[in-house]
């Protein structure tokens, strides 16, 4: 009998190793389905992407208690990439090679994304990046929940330009490919409104940059040769703390020189004193102070899990829950979360977003988003000055860099490519790293 049985496994065990290792290394093989959640926790862009962190591990809880997914609870895999760019490509190696992750939610700066895409595309693994970022590129792998140029950038500064009558530009980034690649396409975009190249000041400062004071009075002094001056802000992280401090002290106004940022939200507001702020704006996609019932509803479940009713919510906060629920409707129109079916199966996917509408995956993979501006008070909330009256498509390659003009995304048949050229019938990859 012994004997029998001992045949017995032996046989099974034949036939799984016949089977091949992906037996072993499945999801299926598990009791749980993993969830790689890749921001951020030390370094300077802890200030940001720590939230996220957080904000992913109260999805996760919610979508367990209604079940899970495909009969399975979600185990978060969470991973600290330290502000480090290349260790965000270890960490995502070892999320889809060793932990088995069947997605990705992190990044946050474009060098991060950047750094992780050829892992994902490698490894064929999903990528959902949930932050404002320059555009230029399209990946099979990755889900573009956050911002592009045209859906927060161009808005903008077509904002400040026709409400606010600015005449003169500052571009101030930190030195890195969104904020360069972005202020490419503005620059290009404002030349073509009639800017001209003498009313447009660029300028770069390496991450964690604390030194603003010549800088500040370089804007100062810009703005005062008699046009109506803008700053527009593609600075990041931790480095926005003494820029605005600096702005303070050589008494620059919103009323003088107004900033509009596009990395400054209510979590790096919060831990700050905004009345040197009051009346500067930010480009976002959502706005904590939104009112609607979806976002009365995220914020009393975000209070309850962080345990403070003081934590604050933002706009990548909304991209990630606005990306996991695709995830998962995905997953569940699939019947799987192998990658390529839920590839397949995403394009088209609807979720309600947090400030009333509903958000669409495009066949770029980019999503259909509203474009805000808000006013910062003194409470370090922002109030909401103007608003487009629909959802913008995003758009993964700028109308307004001539090389880009005729380049679309389509990940859909019959086109299936992320770099398309609509005169030329060519596909070229899916990204730009120039």
């Amino acid at each position: 009998m012994k004997r029998r049985s001992l045949i017995k496994s032996m046989c099974a065990t034949g036939v799984a190793m016949g089977m091949g290792i992906s037996l072993r290394n499945s999801w299926a093989a598990g009791d749980t389905i993993k969830v790689g959640v890749l921001h951020s926790l030390s370094g300077t862009m802890a200030i940001s992407e720590t939230t996220l962190k957080d904000t992913m591990l109260m999805l996760i809880e919610e979508q367990n208690k209604k079940g899970g997914l495909l009969g399975k609870q979600l185990e978060a895999v969470v991973v600290d990439p330290a502000s480090n760019w290349p260790l965000f490509a270890e960490k995502t190696r070892e999320l889809l090679e060793k932990d088995k992750v069947s997605a990705i939610f992190g990044c946050w700066t474009s060098v991060s994304r950047k750094s992780v895409l050829p892992v994902v595309e490698e490894l064929n693994g999903l990528l959902f990046y949930p932050v404002q970022f320059e555009g230029e590129e399209s990946s099979r792998n990755v889900f573009y929940t956050g911002a592009a140029p045209n859906q927060q950038a161009i808005p903008a500064v077509d904002y400040l330009m026709n409400e606010g009558g600015v005449k003169r530009w500052v571009l101030a980034g930190t030195d890195y490919v969104y904020p360069r690649t972005t202020n490419k396409i503005l620059e290009a975009y404002l030349k073509a409104k009639g800017v001209a190249e003498s009313d447009i000041m660029i300028n770069y400062t390496p991450f964690g940059h604390s030194d603003w004071q010549s800088i500040v009075a370089d804007i100062k002094r810009f703005g005062s040769e008699g046009k109506k001056t803008a700053v527009v802000s593609t600075i990041n992280g931790d480095a926005n703390v003494p820029f605005y401090r600096e702005l303070g002290n050589q008494s620059i106004s919103a009323e003088d020189i107004p900033v509009v940022a596009f990395s400054v939200g209510e979590e790096e507001l919060s831990g700050i004193d905004t009345k040197p702020l009051v009346g500067h704006l930010a480009a976002w996609n959502y706005f904590m102070s939104e009112d609607s019932a979806e976002n009365s509803e995220f914020i009393k479940k975000w209070h309850a899990f962080i345990k403070s009713d003081k934590r604050v919510t933002n706009d990548p906060m909304e991209a990630h829950y606005i990306g996991f629920n695709m995830w998962v409707k995905a997953v569940e129109k699939a019947g799987s979360v192998e990658s390529d079916k839920v590839i397949d199966a995403i394009v088209g996917i609807e979720t309600p977003n947090l400030t009333g509408g509903t958000s669409v995956m495009l066949p770029n993979h980019y999503i259909t988003k509203p474009v805000l501006i808000g006013e910062i008070q003194e409470d370090g909330q922002f109030a909401t000055v103007w608003k487009t009256d629909d959802l913008v498509k995003g758009d993964a390659w700028s109308d307004y860099l001539p090389e880009d003009k005729n380049v679309i995304a389509d990940w859909t048949d019959p086109i299936k490519c992320g770099h398309y050229n609509t005169e030329t019938k060519v596909c070229s990859g899916g990204q730009n790293n120039g």
